[in-house]
C-alpha cells in the first residue's frame, strides 16, 4: 500500500510574506536580505558571501530597531495599502465629478461619480435627485467599473447647489466639471 503524500512545508519570509525563494522578485528584496541571510541561509548562499556570516546578525538587529520615520516626528505614518505584486495602492480623492453628455443630438444625460466616497448611499441619491429634478435618475457601473448616477436631462449646474444643500458633507470646492475634457470647479 503506498504512503499518503505529505504536505509540503513553505518557509515564509518575515518582512515581504513570500514564499523564501521568491523574496528576490518581491517589492522589497533590500529589505528582506537580513531576514533571509538569518533564517534562509542556504537559499541564497550569495548573499550570506555578501554579509559574511557574523555581519548577520548585527544587520538584522539593526534594521528592526531603527524607527519606522527618521524625523523623530511623533505623527502616525499613514498606512498604505498593497496589492498583490507589491503594487501601492492609490486612496482617492474625494471629489464629485459632474458630467454631462449628449444623446440624439437632443437629449442630455447628468453623470454624477464620486459621491459614495463621502458616504452617501447612491440608490437614495438617485431617489432624492428623481424626485427633486422630476425627471429619472439611476444607479449605474461606469466605464472604470465603479457606481455612478446617471440623471436624465441637463441639470448640470443646477445639481451642484442641490448637491451642498442636501449633503452638508459634501463642501462645494469638492465638486467638480468635466467640460470639454477638462476638470473644472463648480465654486
Amino acid at each position: 500500500m503506498a504512503e499518503k503524500p505529505q504536505p509540503v512545508q513553505v518557509l515564509y519570509c518575515g518582512v515581504c510574506g513570500l514564499p523564501a525563494e521568491y523574496c528576490e522578485f518581491g517589492p522589497d528584496f533590500e529589505k528582506c536580505k537580513p531576514w533571509l541571510i538569518k533564517n534562509a541561509p542556504d537559499l541564497y548562499p550569495d548573499l550570506l558571501k555578501e554579509a559574511g556570516a557574523g555581519d548577520a546578525d548585527k544587520v538584522s538587529d539593526q534594521l528592526q530597531s531603527t524607527s519606522i520615520s527618521s524625523d523623530g516626528s511623533s505623527k502616525p505614518k499613514e498606512e498604505v495599502k498593497r496589492l498583490p505584486g507589491g503594487k501601492i495602492k492609490k486612496k482617492e480623492k474625494q471629489e464629485v465629478i459632474i458630467e454631462k453628455m449628449t444623446r440624439n443630438k437632443r437629449k442630455c444625460i447628468t453623470t454624477v461619480k464620486g459621491l459614495d466616497l463621502f458616504g452617501i448611499k447612491l440608490s437614495d441619491a438617485s431617489k432624492k435627485l428623481g424626485k427633486k429634478f422630476a425627471t429619472g435618475a439611476s444607479v449605474v457601473k461606469g466605464p472604470t467599473e465603479k457606481e455612478q448616477i446617471d440623471v436624465q436631462g441637463d441639470i448640470a449646474y443646477d445639481i451642484v447647489e442641490f448637491i451642498t444643500d442636501t449633503w452638508p458633507d459634501v463642501p462645494e470646492s469638492a465638486i467638480f466639471f468635466i467640460e470639454d475634457g477638462k476638470k473644472v470647479s463648480a465654486s
